[in-house]
This record gives C-alpha cells, structure tokens and sequence, in this order.
C-alpha cells in the first residue's frame, strides 16, 4: 500500500461549475484505480480561474451595489469548498457505481506564511478583474490593498505569492487519512495567514504545488502527483528544439530549475515542488502530467518523473 498527495491544477479544472463537474467525473476516474488498490489518497487543487470568478462577483457587486467588500482569503475559503464538493461529489459517485465504501472529507485548510516574506515587498500577482484609476484608488484607500496598472488595460489588484511554512490542519488531516478516509485539502494552496498572537488572513496567493509537496512531506507519502494540462516537461519549451523530459534524478532537476529552463509563473513552481518533495525523505517519487494521462505516468510513460539519485 502507497501513500499518494495528488495536486489537480485549478485550470484543469474549467471555468465554470457545469464545465468544472464534467471535468472532475473525467478525472477522478484514474484517482479511483487507486484508490480500488486500498491505497491512501489525499487531494488538493488550484483554484486560479474558479477564485477569480468568485473575487469579481463580490467586486462587482462592491462596486455597483451596497454590498460588503469580501477579502481575498474568504474568498479562497470560498473556492476550497466549491471545488471540494464537486470532487467529493464526483468521487462518491464513481465509489458508489465500483461498490466502495469510503468516506470523503474537505478541510478548509489554513496555510502559515512568513509576513517578512520577501514577495510582500513586491506584490506582483494580478488577480481580479480591471478597474479604472478612480476607482482603483478608492479601494486602495479602503482596503489598504495595492492596484497596479496593467499593460494599458485598466488597474488590477496584485497580492504576495509567499512560501508556504506549516499547514495549519495537518493533524486533523494525518489522522483522517490514518483513519482510512480520502481527503482534500489545501486547496487554492491554502489559506495564507500569518502566526501571531491571532491568526490574520493575508492578502496572496500559495502556490498550490509547494503546498502540496509540503502536505506530502508532512504526511510521508511515498508519491507526489501533479497534474496539469501537458503530459511532460520541457526543456528550451515552447522552441524549434524543445525536448521532453522523463524519468530524471532530482540532481539533474535541480540543475535545470537553477538554470531557468523552467517559466516562474507555470512549470518552474512545480518542478520546485517535486524536487523539494523527493528531497525530503528516501524512495520518494514526483510525477509531473497531465489531467487525462495519470494511468499512463504511473506505467512511467509519457511523464516527468523526479527521483532520487538511484532511481
């Protein structure tokens, strides 16, 4: 029996909820063929396109009606439970048709930042939608957050993309998982807040791989999945010589994540992810792929798969 932190990516996922649940039934069909082989399984998942649906209707209405202005973190509270749902329910569905009894929980799960981390400094994350100078100001007047033009179009919203330091549930979450359970947890990369006297929810955005890395390190899972739109990574990618990467040591990962041949806002955080996940313990294993290819990463075909140096 193995243990399996599987990260979904939030734009995998659709942009909608009738887009969303036809594409989570595809999905946890290949979850489902471990969890047939009584392995453990704990879930999180991005939440990019479906947290900014939800941080522009309370913006819109913010701005056109009486209605309270709602705060990033709730609104990544929000998309945790909205996207979790929809796995619970697609999972239970596909349980109930196989005749497996298995219970299916969402932690809303809080995820401990450094306030002195370096990216609160230099906010540079857009997320919602665009705003004209006026009204930009007058929320930066309100909220304290900071707007930022962006490239001609308006004025967008920018938060922190910090580290993530400590998962705040993770013994509620160990001991579900002990107790046989599948779990989805850190969502959206967690609620970011800060540890102090009073836990404060902070204005940013988790990478929701280094979050999931940092679960599958805390839980001691043997495998690490990320799943997202392409089956492997590149090295020179998107180039008349791009090459696809397979099965490599976390050394060679690690020379080419330092090298920059990995884009900051999309694969590098992953590779990131799964080289600080192998690193973490003997045997450990990263598998980079897509969505509808997991039957076939787990054969070892068509994936990015990181190990360590015997592998």
């Amino acid at each position: 029996m193995s243990k399996y932190v599987i990260a979904l990516g939030g734009n995998a996922l659709g942009n909608n909820p009738k887009e969303q649940q036809a594409l989570i039934k595809k999905a946890v069909k290949n979850i489902v063929s471990l969890i047939k082989n009584n392995d453990d399984v704990i879930i999180s998942h991005g939440n990019g396109p479906q947290v900014g649906v939800i941080n522009l209707a309370f913006e819109d209405s913010y701005e056109n009606e009486d209605i309270p202005y709602m705060p990033f973190p709730e609104c990544t509270a929000m998309s945790q439970g909205y996207i979790g749902y929809h796995l619970q329910k697609g999972l239970r569905d596909i349980l109930e048709d196989e005749g497996i009894e298995k219970k299916i929980i969402t932690i809303v799960t809080q995820v401990v930042v450094d306030k002195q981390d370096p990216s609160f400094k230099n906010p540079t994350k857009p997320v919602g939608p665009f705003y004209s100078e006026k009204m930009a100001k007058e929320l930066m007047k309100e909220t304290g957050e900071i707007y930022l033009e962006d490239a001609g179009r308006g004025y967008r919203k920018v938060v922190a993309s910090p580290k993530p330091l400590e998962i705040v549930e993770i013994e509620t979450i160990r001991d579900l998982v002990n107790n046989g359970h599948i779990v989805i947890a850190c969502g959206g990369g967690g609620i970011p807040i800060y540890k102090q006297n009073e836990a404060k929810g902070a204005n940013a955005v988790i990478d929701k791989d280094l979050a999931s890395s940092l679960m599958a390190q805390e839980l001691a899972a043997d495998i690490l999945i990320i799943l997202t739109n392409i089956k492997q990574a590149e090295l020179n990618y998107g180039k008349p010589d791009a090459k696809k990467l397979g099965k490599i040591p976390v050394s060679l990962a690690t020379k080419y994540l330092e090298q920059g041949e990995f884009a900051k806002g999309s694969m590098g955080p992953k590779v990131e992810a799964a080289i600080n996940f192998v690193k973490s313990g003997k045997n450990k294993k990263a598998i980079i792929t897509a969505l509808d290819n997991l039957d076939n990463a787990l054969k070892g075909i068509d994936a990015t798969i990181i190990c360590d140096e015997n592998c």
